[in-house]
């Protein structure tokens, strides 16, 4: 297997093509990049801005390119010596008609060629959770009615813009009502075809001739009488149904929430070929050398899963997963793959820039006016609770169903609030037991889930049946079931509860709150960090480091800006104090209180303060206004306390964006001058913050994983903030430049710095793949400013000096402290590290000896990057 040295990521769509990224590879290539990791490129949705919702599998998507796009860009890529990797989704495709194979589930149902393909409980007709109200006050209000896809050449029901296709059977139903002769010959072939011979006969018969005008009109006609749409509805495979109640029912496996996105049963050899044949062949073709498998923890049996995919691919295909690690769980040792996609990196970096002084700090004044959210572990808890409860109650009903019956003489009550607090104390996204005993890993996760669990309950009798399930120590189809289940769902609630609802909720220092943080953890400073690096050269160095991705919570600079306010938590709390006096006026009384509420204003400050320009100009906020609104809107219906995607609270959701848009007002020239103020130490400390991740995840263990536009400043808000289109020229450019470090911009410094680590990557791959990780002491007055460590391995060696909590000591403009502020700080070298040596961030000579002074190292530059001569 060649591994990659550094991946770029490149989201599709939004006018990313095939071609626009064949411009790119020069000057990727010139950055230092070995692979390109590209974000799904298989047919989607129309008017995909993700591609996540695959519509076909086996096709490229024609809206970026195509496969012959997709030939141009592999071919540049070759020419330039550079890989691909490609970002696959196995779990879960678009519940869309524009999905062939779903569109036939739609058609027949469960005698669809394509029925097993998905994840679909045929017990009961499939729900398809799409309207607005209930069918009945749908079908009052004329919204749904009986009309042609002229397209496909079939008859369906139409709600707005959604053409759902009906049953052949029903055919003749309408074609009795309709008296149309192009109606009888298409209820005649309905009879008779089935699959793709069905497709076909309705499209030849549609096309052949007849009177389409005077068909559509007495389809219009027809849609009027509500009572025989009501019972054509009655002879579908499916049943509409209002969107809302998707949370209590459906008959489909979804992601996560999403009732669009379909899960499908990957498990199955059959639906594996069919899913694979066209990434498969891109592999075995040498069009692409890497996959990225996505959500993997969705899959029933993720490690079988993953053998079928190495064995198909081959050893040589470098595969990573997207899989979120809890703090102390580790990459199950069985999957052949590298290693993840990297959140784990990015929660190892909050060890070190996290000032734990200062978090307490923070702590004390976040619960003074945070109520009950302030404790996190209740707020977690009622977190998972809701989505036991609500979200996914749907998912928990059909478990409980299943354990009762598999345990008839268990009380049915027991049994469900046994298996509330099990999901609720899951302390990892899951398990992966399926056919077999689980690991010792997993049996010690159930053991403290279940000791968690039966602290909550009175009654406990029932967590023994159902550990022996979880356990694999009951036979048969349902127990199997159950077990699968389980594990698909424990994730979900895990990851809604935390990601997209605690992290909304609990807003002590938002730079912790990121996909794979615990922000309840206290920082372990340079020796956490050493020692979670050096877990990881031990498990997984080939695995991506990231720092950013498409769906963290917030771009990678702002994150380092937002862990400077641990430092300064003095000045930032009396600030907000201030600012919230300031800007009282703007607040809505409500009747169930002040909106935004205190939690709410603290969470508000600190996002602005992560995206806050440098060069902010009064007269030209609108961008940032819309941008900054946009996320609050988003924040409190992820927080799920006052208002939610599902039941939004309009007087609510517009006062706190009446507050957050006031923030930004051009007319706040009070508050604007004293934010703007307050906060350039922040800015300057968090651009040296940034310099020194950017510089660890280059040199750390794993890959580095860059994503799009980020070797530039990223100040980013949570999606879609977070994808938008990036200035490539203007990086290009930079890049171009010669001449010292110095003057440089602080962005283009950034991106300097990068493209010196890659190319040290380059010429050393063996050093950084399997080399080892070597924590340094630093020494004197100093010493916890800096981080130090060196990468070694059969002689060769890089020492990395980063500096860390330099918030108030830096001048302004300046990204270095300069050499009276490290007085007496020196690293010591080890004896494999004496010789002469040279920093590649300035070119200057570093004597031999077994120590460096770092005065003299970072006395005039932000970080240092040290190799042998």
């Amino acid at each position: 297997m060649t591994l990659p040295t550094a991946t770029y990521r490149i989201q599709f769509r939004n006018g990313m093509t095939f071609d626009r990224a064949c411009g790119l590879v020069p000057y990727l290539k010139t950055l230092g990049i070995s692979h390109l990791y590209a974000s799904p490129i298989f047919s989607a949705v129309s008017g995909s801005t993700h591609g996540y919702d695959v519509t076909d599998a086996n096709e490229i998507d024609p809206a970026i390119g195509g496969r012959a796009g997709f030939d141009r860009l592999t071919d540049s890529l070759a020419a330039a010596g550079m890989a691909l990797i490609l970002d696959i989704v196995p779990n879960h495709m678009a519940a869309s008609p524009e999905n062939g194979w779903w569109r036939d589930v739609l058609i027949f149902g469960r005698q669809s060629a394509y029925a097993r393909h998905f994840d679909v409980d045929w017990s009961e007709p499939l729900t398809l959770p799409q309207l607005g109200r209930d069918f009945e006050g749908a079908l009052a209000a004329g919204e749904v009615r009986l009309v042609l896809d002229e397209s496909h050449g079939n008859f369906a029901f139409g709600y707005f813009d959604a053409l759902l296709p009906l049953n052949p059977s029903s055919y003749g139903a309408v074609a009795n009502r309709l008296d149309d002769p192009v109606a009888t010959r298409m209820a005649e072939a309905a009879a008779v075809a089935a699959g793709e011979d069905f497709t076909r006969a309705m499209r030849d018969i549609l096309f052949e001739g007849g009177d389409r005008a005077i068909l559509l009109q007495k389809l219009e006609d027809l849609s009027a009488d509500r009572d025989f749409l009501r019972d054509l509805h009655a002879e579908q495979h499916w049943r509409l149904t209002y969107w809302k109640q998707a949370a209590r029912h459906l008959s489909y496996r979804r992601f996560f929430e999403v009732t669009g996105l379909i899960g499908t049963r990957v498990e199955d050899p059959d639906v594996f070929e069919e899913m694979h044949r066209l990434t498969l062949d891109l592999v075995r073709h040498g069009k692409v050398q890497g996959l990225r498998i996505d959500h993997v923890d969705g899959l029933a049996e993720p490690k079988a899963y993953l053998d079928r995919l190495r064995a198909a691919a081959g050893p040589d295909t470098y595969i990573v997963v997207e899989k979120i690690l809890a703090p102390g769980e580790h990459l199950p040792e069985s999957w052949p793959v590298a290693g993840t996609t990297g959140y784990e990196f990015t929660a190892a970096l909050s060890e070190i820039f996290i000032d734990g002084n200062g978090l307490r700090i923070l702590d004390d004044a976040y619960r003074s006016i945070a109520g009950e959210v302030a404790d996190i572990e209740e707020a977690r808890r009622n977190a998972k609770r809701l989505m036991v409860d609500r979200n996914f109650a749907g998912e928990t009903g059909r478990l409980l169903s299943i354990a009762a019956g598999i345990f008839p003489e268990v009380n049915r009550d027991e049994i469900a609030a046994a298996l509330r607090e099990l999901l609720i104390a899951f302390p990892v996204y899951r398990t992966y037991g399926d056919g077999g005993a689980l690991s010792w890993q997993d049996s010690a996760v159930l053991a403290a889930t279940i000791s968690q669990a039966a602290s909550q309950l009175e009654e406990r009798h029932a967590l023994t049946p159902l550990l022996s399930l979880l356990e694999g120590k009951v036979e048969g189809d349902a127990a199997h079931q159950f077990r699968i289940r389980f594990q698909q769902l424990s994730g979900p609630v895990m990851a809604k509860a935390t990601e997209d609802t605690l992290f909304y909720r609990y807003n002590r220092l938002l730079a912790a709150n990121e996909v794979g943080g615990e922000p309840a953890k206290a920082p372990g400073g340079p020796e956490g960090f050493h020692r979670l690096m050096a877990e990881r050269a031990r498990l997984q160095p080939r695995g991506l480091s990231a720092t950013a991705t498409h769906d963290t919570k917030r771009g990678e600079d702002a994150r380092a800006r937002l862990y400077a306010l641990s430092e300064g938590a003095d000045v930032f709390v009396q600030a907000v104090a201030r600012w919230r006096e300031m800007n009282r006026s703007w607040l809505k009384d409500l009747p169930d209180g002040a909106a935004p509420e205190p939690n709410v204003e603290w969470m508000l400050y600190q996002a602005l303060a992560g995206v806050w320009p440098e060069d902010f100009d009064k007269g030209q906020t609108n961008e940032l206004a819309e941008r900054f609104t946009s996320y609050a809107l988003k924040a409190v219906r992820e927080a799920k306390l006052r208002s939610n995607w599902m039941e939004q609270d309009a007087a609510y959701e517009e006062a706190v964006t009446a507050y957050a848009a006031a923030l930004v007002s051009p007319d706040n020239d009070a508050f604007l001058e004293d934010f703007e103020m307050v906060l350039q130490p922040f800015i300057a400390a968090g651009y040296v913050n940034s310099l020194s991740q950017t510089l660890l995840k280059l040199t750390a263990p794993g890959i580095p994983d860059i994503y799009q536009g980020t070797e530039g400043f990223d100040f980013s808000l949570v999606d879609p903030d977070n994808r938008r289109p990036v200035d490539h020229a203007r990086l290009a450019a930079w890049l171009d430049e010669a001449g010292p470090i110095a003057k440089l911009q602080a962005a283009a410094l950034k991106q300097r710095i990068i493209a010196i680590g890659l190319h040290l990557r380059q010429r050393h791959p063996a050093l950084f793949a399997k080399g080892d990780y070597l924590p340094l002491r630093a020494t004197g007055g100093r010493r916890d400013h800096v981080l130090a460590f060196a990468r070694l391995q059969d002689g060769d060696f890089a020492i990395v000096v980063a500096p860390r909590l330099m918030f108030g000591w830096l001048d302004p403009g300046v990204l270095f402290a300069g050499p009276e502020f490290w007085e007496d700080t020196a690293i010591t070298v080890p004896s494999p590290l004496h010789g002469l040596k040279a920093d590649l961030v300035t070119g200057k000579t570093i004597e031999p000896g077994g120590s460096i002074s770092v005065a003299a190292l970072l006395g005039s530059q932000p970080v240092g990057l040290i190799s042998p001569i």
